[in-house]
């Protein structure tokens, strides 16, 4: 028979574990920093227009969104494809996104109804209607978008197709030139059956330049028409042509890099959970200039967008934390948006500008601007979960350790009587 004290300690362990488990979530809550889903603070107080393609609401593939922002305002939503990606406004004030939905019935090599991706035409006035559309079927609709289109002078746009990997120019709804990734890289022997490369960004920076990003070799390339690649930034430092991947301590899986001029190109380093202002050195490499982590004592959670503004200031899609935020060089927060928490923005614009070719640039070599920090064990977990379940933006490492102690307390308490009764 088990003893009593030993029943009671059993007992009293399950209690503290449940209460130390409910203190973690109700003081986390409580102590929260103030604020609606959606509100915007500004130092300023300046009204400013900010454009947001949303991927998803608690989903990657579901519930996606162009939102339109004037200050504190939601000015409109356009919500009717499951996932939108980069958003531009046009000269004519139409918006160009790029997007994924399904329930096709054009589907080519696949099966009906299928998938498509390409971009959209909103037309926001006097409510949001889209007004074009060019697509092309994909084999699924996970890791196959059209994450960025952006518009050329004359007309046409380029895009950066995931499904076969390649840069794509498309005029008056045609393909009118294309650059395929395996003419660098060893492709997969159908690169659609696989999320090969990812490549997820192409920006014009020039006559027939372009910026390219691929995402899994950790690289940036910068390519011109009718050369191919120029100039590889984050280059294998290896030396590996077969099957050439950058150094994952430089970039590691980024998104949506901005071109601010000769030797300097602004980067959200998503996958590092921080945004990094890379500088070509005097050998010809690309090395971190300045790096930030954090901001508004929060630290970044997988960021996919950073744009240097004309103002000098830097607006920053933090994706996990559903937020849109505007530092200065040393890190401080200018304005912030929050999303509603279950939103996964993806990029954002600030208007009139938008995404420009050419910035300020920040600091000299080595420089870090405010830094959110790292907690060992500790911060992986919380990464690691977030990236499962999208958790109140409240949660952080000390509630991971605390919500770890309680767990032991009552596995411990579980276990103690488990063990007692069956001696």
């Amino acid at each position: 028979m088990p003893s009593r004290s030993s029943l009671r300690v059993g007992d009293a362990l399950v209690v503290l574990g449940c209460l130390c488990l409910l203190g973690t979530v109700g003081g986390g809550a409580a102590l929260a920093p103030a604020g609606t889903p959606g509100g915007t603070t500004d130092a300023s107080g300046d009204a400013r227009q900010t454009l947001v393609g949303v991927q998803g609401v608690g989903s990657y593939h579901d519930g996606g969104s162009v939102r339109f922002f004037d200050g504190t305002d939601e000015g409109w939503r356009e919500p009717s494809a499951p996932v939108y990606f980069d958003v531009t406004r046009l000269e004519n004030g139409r918006v160009l996104a790029g997007y994924m939905a399904g329930g096709y019935e054009a589907c080519g090599p696949y099966e009906a109804p299928c998938h498509r991706t390409g971009y959209r035409i909103i037309d926001p006035d006097p409510s949001p209607e889209v007004v074009e559309e060019w697509s092309f079927p994909v084999r699924t609709r996970v890791a196959s978008e059209v994450h960025d289109v952006e518009p050329l002078p004359g007309g046409g746009f380029v895009l950066a197709d995931m499904e076969h990997e390649r840069i794509l120019i498309v005029e008056n709804g045609e393909v009118t030139w294309e650059w395929k990734a395996s003419t660098r890289y060893t492709a997969p022997e159908d690169p659609t059956t696989q999320d090969w490369l990812h490549i997820n960004d192409v920006d014009r920076i020039g006559d027939d330049r372009f910026l390219v990003s691929v995402r899994n070799a950790n690289q940036l390339l910068v390519l011109e028409r009718g050369e191919g690649v120029v100039e590889v930034i984050n280059a294998d430092p290896d030396g590996d042509t077969d099957d050439p991947t950058g150094d994952p301590d430089v970039l590691y899986h980024q998104h949506n890099p901005q071109w601010l001029g000769d030797g300097a190109v602004l980067v959200a380093d998503s996958e590092n959970h921080r945004v990094v202002e890379l500088h070509r050195t005097e050998s010809g490499d690309w090395e971190p200039a300045w790096i930030l982590e954090g901001a508004g004592g929060q630290k970044f959670d997988w960021p996919r967008d950073a744009d240097r503004l004309p103002n000098g200031n830097t607006l920053i899609t933090d994706t996990r934390n559903a937020r849109i935020v505007e530092v200065n060089e040393s890190g401080r927060v200018v304005s912030e948006r929050q999303l509603d928490y279950r939103a996964l923005p993806y990029e954002a614009d600030r208007l009139p500008a938008g995404e420009t070719v050419g910035g300020s640039t920040y600091g000299d070599e080595g420089t870090t601007g405010a830094a959110g920090g790292s907690v060992p064990v500790l911060t992986p977990v919380l990464r690691l979960a977030s990236a499962a379940v999208r958790l109140p933006l409240w949660v952080g490492e000390l509630h991971v350790f605390a919500t770890l102690v309680s767990l032991v307390l009552v596995g411990s308490g579980v276990g103690l009587r488990i063990r007692r009764r069956f001696r």
